[in-house]
């Protein structure tokens, strides 16, 4: 006769799902070489990236010179993530963006020699561009110009897999693409030769043509698309919220993991349950947030939940789309934010998580601070860490070094059932105490001949279900 072990069984299964998503993802890359020049448009859809060679820009208007290199290696990281080459990267430093063309004038000549000799196809500017900038210094730069919202917008879509995941990234991308139809290529706004008075090709009142007509089609076929996806993105949260209610009436108290994007939540996630999600040595690897079960020393029962990772000046497209989802962490009972202790700024890090946080109403959650990859920073950052934040927990997901203080810490955090009760349990009503055991902290257990004695901690639903059980 053989014997199943489902949990086991299913751990295994889990396992091998990060493994699987990652093989998958590997085996269609971009690949650098292919010509992405800057074309025009003749209809409104998402304009692919398609990032190969390109160069960074960035504005440095405030903090220090370490504050703009640092930013600046970030978006070399999105854009690497994003599947380009980045061959070179300029900082102005200004009071201000330009509101013409984003950096300078003269520095916009400085940046056409730089592509001109580089052989880039793509210009990333580390902010978010309005049209007119945008417009503007594609038309001088003479390649195609992506900011950094737009940036990390086409991450997101290529790294959605979930039916939610996939309709907040699409909302994000229309939401970000409403207010810049004229600012990708000219055609959406050119008007014909022949239409309108004088039969010029400039527009107007009265000069309406019909590429002023395609433009309205597409803008009202845009708004349509939203108000459907916003539709269905609200109705993937009541299922959502259906779930989170159920678990609270269960008592089962929620754990959620937060934090900088490439921390190493998803490595904490699988070191604590064995959930098998994807890990990648690359920004926003994840987004669809998955939840586990895990159980507590005493055998309380408790769900880990990860989310998406955050980063700065995190595109307010975003933080809107992915509303539903960060509910998830202002819903929670315990919040572990993970920093990465190997980064060269930890704690602009846990300052832009925390902006955030205060956006989606998740400020007041009991914060559990865990510094990961301790095994790849070095001695003196430690220290430093450890006396800005002495309540923190250090740790190494992939050594596991420090785990299991992680999971005392996480269990010391959780919310303790507040009504101290002895009762006795007659023996048919084994249901009943299976229940105490997976929602209540049971301080001692006997068997007596009446039925089995607890002297349990529990929540007051539970108070009243036992009111009929209560020993001296």
């Amino acid at each position: 006769m053989r014997t199943f072990h489902a949990v086991d069984d299913q751990a295994d299964i889990d396992a091998t799902i990060g493994e699987l998503e990652l093989e998958d993802r590997h085996a269609l890359r971009r690949v650098a070489g292919l010509s992405t020049e800057l074309t025009d448009i003749t209809e409104v859809e998402y304009r692919q990236l398609r990032l190969e060679r390109v160069v960074l820009v960035g504005v440095w208007t405030e903090g220090t010179s370490t504050d703009a290199d640092n930013s600046l290696i970030e978006l070399a990281a999105l854009a690497e993530t994003a599947g380009s080459q980045v061959l070179e990267g300029l900082i102005q430093r200004r009071g201000r963006p330009d509101p013409a063309t984003f950096v300078g004038r003269g520095k916009v000549d400085e940046l056409l020699a730089v592509v001109t000799s580089t052989g880039a196809d793509t210009v990333i500017c580390d902010g978010e561009l309005s049209p007119s900038q945008l417009r503007n210094l594609e038309q001088r730069v003479k390649v195609k110009v992506v900011d950094r919202t737009a940036l990390i917008l086409d991450i997101f879509a290529q790294h959605a897999k979930s039916k939610e995941g996939k309709a907040q990234v699409e909302l994000a991308q229309l939401q970000y693409l409403l207010p810049r139809l004229r600012g990708w290529g000219e055609t959406l706004s050119r008007q014909s030769g022949g239409s309108g008075r004088g039969g010029g090709a400039g527009g107007g009142v009265g000069l309406r043509g019909p590429g002023e007509t395609k433009l309205e089609t597409d803008r009202r076929r845009i708004n349509v698309r939203i108000s459907r996806l916003k539709r269905e993105i609200k109705g993937l949260r009541v299922v959502r919220a259906t779930k989170r209610a159920r678990r609270n009436r269960n008592g089962v108290p929620a754990v959620a993991i937060a934090g900088y994007t490439n921390a190493g939540k998803s490595s904490l996630l699988n070191r604590l349950t064995g959930a098998g999600v994807l890990v990648e040595d690359a920004l926003f690897a994840t987004l669809d947030p998955t939840t586990r079960r895990a159980r507590a020393a005493d055998g309380r029962v408790y769900t880990l939940s990860d989310t998406v990772g955050f980063v700065r000046h995190l595109p307010h497209q975003i933080v809107e789309a992915f509303r539903s989802t960060l509910e998830e962490v202002a819903e929670a009972d315990v919040l572990v934010h993970v920093v990465d202790g190997a980064h060269p700024d930890p704690e602009e890090q846990v300052r832009a998580v925390h902006e955030v946080l205060a956006e989606v109403g998740a400020e007041s959650v009991p914060e559990l601070l865990v510094v990961n990859k301790i095994d790849s920073a070095d001695e003196e950052t430690l220290l430093r860490l450890k006396r800005s934040w002495p309540d923190a927990v250090f740790v190494s997901a992939r050594s596991g070094r420090g785990i299991d203080d992680l999971r005392a810490a996480v269990e010391a955090h959780l919310p303790r059932p507040a009504v101290e009760l002895r009762v006795v349990v007659p023996y048919d009503r084994g249901e009943l105490v299976a229940r105490l055991h997976r929602r209540a902290k049971v301080l001692s257990t006997a068997h007596i001949a009446e039925g089995t004695a607890l002297h349990v901690r529990v929540d007051q639903a539970l108070a009243a279900e036992l009111a009929p059980y209560l020993s001296a």
